[in-house]
């Protein structure tokens, strides 16, 4: 007996999610690619059931680093739902939305587009608290997701807020290890931003001993909680007890997806700092240049997180006597802050610094002067 079109679409979703979940990507898109073909064609374009899937799929995209389709899968999403809600309403469809909307939120601040993010998210957060109550699991992942882009962006102290109100939520909800751990790793991660580094270990680890329960040690989401745990271990100064935390995390990345991809970039421009601080500068170099690479080709050569390699392999080849190609870097680096961010956002400050020594060491004094009124006066 023939399976019905929409049984099968409805089963492959949910075969999506789980392969998602296991981190088995390419089960995930390609179970998730079929059940949205399989929608399209019964339901028409314009229905709950195909932005359910894009959603789906925009998150796959994310965790395979593909960006620019997770925005398109995430947008196209919100389209779709904001088409609906003209005709039609109810608590089902208000979550939906505030789903869809979430996704696009988290994959517009990726790609570095934070106005647009904080829009997204702000009507995410707001419907959800106003239809689906002050404790629901989606309110609680839009108000974590508004605090990651106010730690991109700068803003501290709302992120802090956020945090704070979304762990007590959390707590007195009952909510799961996995949703726990989310949050404490973005609490460590806040801390290190702020360079707090001591006091955001302690949820850091959290974040690893509850993920770890729940998925396992090797799952990709546990290597980045390692990783996360290493940044903060790093920031310290315990370079050898960090290393091994940033290897292990590399491995499982590797293994699950491969030599490209966005967390792979960020752990090998830690690892380096850790080789440049244990006296290897050219290992140091290989892995700063692999991870610029990586960036580059992910999210495009103006991203703040492309900045962030820039200015930390211009700090080395200052270090090295390099002193041209360290300046073309800082030049660049704080180019793309300055598009990007905030006025004074810490970034910004921090590139503008190493610069500005720089060009005092090597007598452009005149030049010197003019980065350090405009960025740090």
């Amino acid at each position: 007996m023939n399976e019905d079109p929409i049984e099968r679409a409805v089963r492959l979703h949910g075969e999506a999610l789980t392969a998602l979940q296991a981190g088995a990507l390419d089960q995930a898109r390609a179970r998730a690619a079929e059940s949205l073909e399989l929608f399209e064609r019964d339901s028409g374009p314009f229905h709950p059931d195909v932005a359910n899937v894009l959603n789906c799929l925009a998150r796959v995209h994310e965790q395979r680093a593909e960006y620019e389709s997770a925005e398109q899968c995430g947008r196209r999403a919100v389209t779709v739902m904001r088409r609906i809600r003209l005709d039609a309403e109810g608590p089902e469809l208000d979550r939906l939305y505030v789903q869809v909307l979430t996704t696009l939120g988290d994959m517009t601040r990726i790609l570095g587009r934070y106005e647009e993010a904080e829009s997204c998210l702000r009507e995410a957060t707001t419907i959800a608290e106003a239809v689906l109550g002050p404790e629901d699991d989606d309110l609680l992942t839009g108000l974590n997701s508004l605090a990651v882009l106010f730690k991109h962006s700068g803003r501290f102290d709302e992120a802090a807020a956020l945090y704070s109100r979304a762990l007590q939520t959390a707590e007195r909800a009952g909510a799961g290890d996995e949703s726990l751990a989310t949050l404490f790793h973005n609490i460590g991660g806040l801390e290190h931003a702020r360079g707090q580094f001591a006091r955001g270990e302690p949820a850091a680890r959290r974040s690893v001993e509850l993920r770890e329960r729940a998925l396992g040690s090797e799952h990709p989401a546990v290597a980045a909680d390692v990783a996360a745990l290493a940044a903060l271990i790093d920031a310290q100064g315990r370079f050898d007890e960090a290393e091994a935390m940033y290897l292990r995390a590399l491995a499982t990345f590797e293994r699950v997806h491969g030599p490209e991809h966005f967390d792979i970039a960020v752990n090998l421009n830690n690892l380096a700092g850790v080789r440049q601080a244990q006296g290897k500068p050219d290992d140091a170099e290989a892995l700063y240049r692999r991870a610029l690479a990586i960036k580059e080709k992910l999210l495009g050569a103006d991203h703040p997180d492309v900045a962030l390699t820039l200015n930390n392999l211009a700090l080395l080849l200052d270090a090295a006597g390099r002193d041209h190609e360290a300046e073309q870097m800082f030049e660049r680096a704080l180019r793309i802050f300055v598009a990007r961010l905030a006025p004074r956002h810490p970034k910004i400050v921090a590139c503008a610094s190493n610069y500005v020594a720089l060009l005092y060491a090597h007598g452009h004094t005149t030049a010197a002067y003019v980065i350090e009124s405009e960025y740090l006066g």
